[in-house]
């Protein structure tokens, strides 16, 4: 059967990370050279210098509640980003390693049908990406369009922040525009890529475990001229099993940390925006980007814990599909072996740092934190 290309269905990401700076060539790793050098001059102007700027302008607009609010929900997301590209750069090995394992023969789906018992999930997790561009490009759009249409005679800047000249004078005002507008698109890119990935992880392992189930259940469908076929066929089974986890936990070395400020950060920023919603002209367009940005952050938390739901679900269902093969019929010794591999087949949770586990349970309590944050800061704000 054709060699099914796990790493085709990412190219698109990578090629995206490596514009970027944040992926070099081949399997090597950030070695000294031009890719280096051009990594260190797009991280440092639209990573560092970016957040930097509007982390000097909190010092300075501390005594302002309002002005507070609009910035630091926005910069929540900007250092989560930044948080992101550190442990990209930091685990690029692990990762790398990573996807040249999944491409081995342990988790090449065996038939047709097997083909397309995943393809659906992975036709599902594209179209999340594309989901997700849509509602970054309507968010960012709106936030680079807003001060020239909203008094443009006062020359504001999309986000808030402070420089070491005046920037409202030109040409100062137009570059420090474009940067602004330029960081916030590199920062989105960020998000999404690294997102896509460990979307693509999990997506990945809940396929493995679709077509490790559907092994076990034809467990016994062999042709008998082959002695000890069923035997070999679970030991496959059992192998594949031990591959896959083996893949979950070197996986999580890269993203645990990701996942565990992601979460956290995410629950913090819907509930300062919902509050920032409060402030603004309804139905104006500061309103739309801020509603667009909600949606754009839901959607992404949402997303994480789905897959993780699924290759909790997915890997819950191995048991099952022990009984549902055909072991009646099977030798002693082999039903022995099978329930003891039965006994063993545990669900598996996606976990930040054995903190947070993606689950929708874990999605809704994001959201009832979210929630508790911007009726606090509501409440605080509220004339007595």
């Amino acid at each position: 059967m054709e060699h099914y290309n796990w790493q085709s269905k990412i190219k698109l990401y990578i090629f995206l990370l490596r514009i970027m700076g944040l992926w070099p060539e081949g399997d090597n790793t950030y070695k000294p050279g031009i890719y280096m050098v051009y990594s260190s001059i797009t991280i440092s102007l639209f990573v560092i210098g970016h957040i930097f700027f509007q982390m000097v302008n909190v010092y300075f607009i501390a005594h302002d509640l309002e002005s507070i609010v609009g910035t630091s929900y926005l910069l929540l997301i900007e250092i989560l980003a930044a948080v992101k590209a550190y442990y990209l750069i930091k685990n690029i090995t692990i990762l790398k390693e990573r996807i040249i394992t999944f491409n081995s023969d342990w988790f090449q789906p065996r038939n047709t049908h097997q083909r397309n018992l995943i393809e659906p999930a992975i036709y599902f997790w594209q179209l999340v990406f594309k989901m997700c561009v849509c509602m970054s490009f309507g968010c960012n759009a709106f936030w680079a369009i807003f001060p020239m249409i909203d008094k443009p005679e006062e020359r504001r800047l999309p986000f808030l922040g402070w420089y070491p000249y005046d920037y409202k004078k030109s040409p100062y005002y137009e570059i420090t525009y474009l940067y602004q507008v330029t960081g916030i698109w590199y920062l989105t890119w960020v998000h999404l890529n690294v997102d896509t990935l460990i979307f693509a992880f999990s997506v990945y392992t809940s396929c493995q475990f679709d077509m490790l189930a559907d092994n076990i259940r034809n467990l016994a469908n062999v042709d008998e001229s082959f002695t000890d076929s069923v035997h070999h066929n679970m030991l496959k089974c059992v192998e594949h099993h031990k591959n896959s986890l083996s893949f979950i936990e070197k996986s999580t070395k890269f993203f645990s940390w990701i996942l565990f400020w992601h979460l956290l950060f995410s629950g913090v920023s819907i509930g300062i925006t919902m509050f920032q919603l409060t402030m603004v002209v309804p139905l104006s367009n500061e309103f739309y980007s801020l509603v667009s940005y909600i949606l754009a952050i839901t959607l992404q938390i949402f997303m994480y814990c789905w897959f993780g739901e699924e290759v909790q679900a997915k890997s819950s269902k191995l048991s099952y599909a022990v009984f549902e093969s055909d072991w009646m019929d099977l030798s002693e010794e082999i039903k022995k072996k099978l329930l003891f591999f039965g006994m063993h087949l545990k669900p598996v949770r996606i976990s930040a740092l054995n903190v947070f586990y993606l689950s929708l349970d874990t999605y809704m309590g994001i959201m009832k934190t979210a929630w508790s944050y911007f009726a606090l800061l509501y409440q605080v704000s509220s004339p007595t």
